[in-house]
């Protein structure tokens, strides 16, 4: 895992499709804890490059996951009824 995948010389990080399942999933937490920070306080390349990174590590995320569960409360529907009290994800609150 220690091969990183480099763009106009600048290291992008693993290809997530070489990341096993849990290891893609630690990168997808770690790149959502930093989002807001990155789109806040980091320069344009940053966030250019966290913007490229994020697409790459969900779009393998999604790919791996086709038939995901989604939650009712998360369609355009469903946050419509959310008004009405209805839970956004599968027994948690409504966000």
């Amino acid at each position: 895992m220690n091969e990183h995948d480099t763009r106009d010389g600048a290291m992008t990080g693993v290809d997530p499709g070489r990341l096993d399942d849990q290891q893609l999933m630690r990168e997808l937490e770690t790149i959502h804890r930093t989002r807001h920070d990155t789109l806040l306080y980091g320069s344009d390349d940053a966030l250019r490059a966290h913007n490229e990174r994020m697409a790459r590590l969900e779009g393998e995320w999604l790919r791996r996951n086709p038939r995901r569960i989604v939650a009712a409360g998360r369609t355009r529907e469903g946050a419509r009824e959310r008004a009405s009290g209805e839970s956004a994800a599968p027994g948690g609150p409504a966000t």
